[in-house]
């Protein structure tokens, strides 16, 4: 397929290049980032969304997706489909579609999870909204970028899908470093602690895929200084988002409320910003109750 690329930052980079791999024409534009091998470089957003068969577009919020695709989607062919893997809120993803739709364009709002190591190997699951026409334009892309692909319903429902899922993420991350803190603290061995909890009923992706403790478990960001596989700046975005959400919907989240409020603390006023999403471990060893 003829494809255009807009954001090759730390996501899209590795996401447009193995779009090359597997025998895409691909053509990119980024304000700032350097093309990947392979990737056509455009002097603008529109220039890389011209006669491009999918646009993709990997961009920091819902104000730029916003932008961007104003730009993008007069420059499209018709039937083309523009195909949105940020992380936005889901009124944004659906206004897009909108755009799209009246402008004779297929639209998914498909957000992924897996991080840059994710998007690096190839085995991102993405989770789409849309329709089913578009979805199935888009499917082998998602095949090439990615593991899984869920097409979760009408335009907004992939964003729904990633802020609830990382809701879950953040609150569990919170409680799995919240809990070796205090196995640190009463004498308990982090390494028997992950032997009982990834075997029992408090086992989760943040304790056994994850781990926050150096040392233990598979290989980790911990065990890596903390340097980001997921930027606590950007669980604290997604966070955000969640609770956008959900005061708009009404629906009560007070588990996400918090760890909202913790991310904002550890990233705004700690020295979270820059450091993955799972340093809050040494944060919590450090503190005392209270």
């Amino acid at each position: 397929m003829r494809i255009g690329f807009i954001g090759l930052g730390n996501m899209g980079a590795p996401m447009a290049a193995n779009l090359v791999t597997a025998g895409h024409a691909v053509t990119g534009f980024d304000t700032a980032a350097p093309m990947p091998a392979g990737v056509t470089p455009a002097a603008s957003a529109a220039a890389a969304a011209a006669g491009a068969q999918v646009v993709i577009t990997m961009l920091p919020n819902g104000a730029i997706l916003r932008a961007v695709a104003a730009e993008v989607i007069p420059a499209m062919a018709p039937g083309a489909v523009l195909c949105d893997c940020s992380t936005v809120d889901v009124d944004s993803a659906r206004a897009v579609a909108a755009e799209a739709a009246a402008a004779g364009l297929g639209a998914l709002d498909a957000p992924v999870s897996g991080g840059v190591g994710g998007a690096a190997a190839g085995t991102l699951t993405f989770m789409v909204g849309g329709t089913e026409t578009a979805f199935a334009t888009v499917r082998p892309l998602f095949e090439a970028m990615g593991r899984k692909v869920v097409h979760c319903g009408a335009a907004g429902a992939g964003q729904a899908a990633k802020i609830c899922n990382n809701m879950i993420l953040g609150v569990t991350m919170i409680a799995t470093c919240e809990a070796f803190a205090l196995a640190d603290k009463l004498g308990l061995d982090r390494q028997k602690m992950f032997d009982v909890v990834s075997t029992s009923s408090g086992s989760s992706w943040s304790m056994n895929a994850y781990c926050p403790a150096p040392g233990v478990g598979p290989q980790s960001p911990a065990d890596n200084g903390y340097r980001p596989g997921f930027a606590a700046e950007l669980m604290l975005k997604d966070l955000r988002l969640s609770q956008q959400a959900a005061s708009a919907v009404d629906a009560d989240t007070p588990m996400g409320e918090l760890a909202a409020r913790l991310y904002a603390t550890f990233v705004e006023e700690e020295d979270g910003r820059g450091r993955d999403f799972s340093a809050m471990l040494p944060r919590f060893a450090k503190r005392p109750r209270g």
